[in-house]
């Protein structure tokens, strides 16, 4: 479980970097999504048909459909987050998408299991760090309120993407079920990109060596880890602890934009850990048990 949590800490700080190198990309942000997973399916491609080509072949129809659910998923929870941030407040999106770890424990619930209390206080306490550092700014427009939907299906689909990573992740291979899911999320994006117009090309030499390190950094050492690190660590721990992105991405915006994170985001990290240690503490102590299971 160790090596799980350090290769978690080490995915987050990856996905940290995914909203401040957006930021300073000049690109459509359906197309920074659709390159991110396209380039990592370009890198992962020698790996999965050289390597990893007996698994890949070997994966059953239940393993593969699931994949690519769980890549059709991960598509949406792109398509549908981005815009919003154009559309409602970036706290109000922020702190709605990142909901995630509370629709994966009501999922869990309606799959019939019963997740300790301490997984529900912890997630409760991770998710209130977050809103102590955004903030809750809900406005009554009718865009806002779109956008504030848009968010919160976000939210939405990135637990259902977690929980059937977890699913796949029992028999299946992280590169066999990560190459799979990202090429699911590459097509979908693309025609996401083509049917909204936005511009896939004509960028300039910055943006593209940026898109690549998002790639690196975000998709291949941030997804690409959670993928490998759900199977021990499980969904619950996993979704509340990608809440850290949250003032991770605060606390590199400071260092690398120079925009200071507010004096809530100190105290809004430790109120974050403290309810993922909870969650962290509630698995590790209760009877060993299958926590997933389509």
């Amino acid at each position: 479980m160790r090596t799980d949590l350090v290769l978690l800490a080490i995915a987050i700080a990856g996905v940290s970097l995914s909203a401040p190198l957006i930021a300073a990309t000049a690109a459509p942000a359906l197309a920074v999504a659709f390159w991110r997973n396209a380039m990592a399916v370009g890198a992962l491609t020698p790996f999965a048909l050289f390597r990893h080509r007996a698994e890949l072949l070997g994966m059953g129809r239940r393993a593969l459909l699931l994949a690519v659910a769980a890549g059709a998923l991960l598509a949406v929870h792109f398509a549908v987050w981005l815009p919003s941030l154009h559309m409602t407040s970036v706290a109000s999106s922020t702190a709605l998408v990142t909901t995630t770890p509370i629709w994966t424990t009501l999922l869990l619930c309606l799959r019939g299991h019963r997740p300790p209390a301490l997984v529900w206080a912890g997630t409760a306490l991770a998710f209130l760090g977050v809103v102590i550092l955004t903030g809750v700014d809900l406005s009554l427009s009718p865009r806002a309120l779109a956008g504030d939907a848009l968010a919160l299906a976000g939210g939405m689909a990135a637990a259902g993407y977690v929980l059937l990573g977890a699913e796949v992740r029992r028999t299946v291979g992280t590169l066999a079920y990560t190459y799979v899911c990202y090429a699911t999320t590459t097509v979908l994006l693309l025609v996401t990109c083509l049917v909204s117009g936005s511009a896939l090309g004509g960028y300039s030499g910055g943006t593209w060596l940026k898109l690549a390190v998002l790639t690196v950094c975000a998709q291949l050492l941030g997804h690409s880890l959670i993928n490998r690190v759900v199977k021990g660590l499980g969904p619950s721990v996993t979704s509340t602890a990608i809440l850290l992105e949250t003032p991770g991405a605060a606390l590199i915006a400071a260092v690398w934009l120079g925009q200071m994170p507010s004096a809530a985001a100190y105290p809004a990290l430790a109120v974050i850990m403290a309810g993922l240690a909870l969650v962290i503490m509630a698995d590790r102590t209760r009877k060993p048990q299958v926590e997933t299971g389509v």
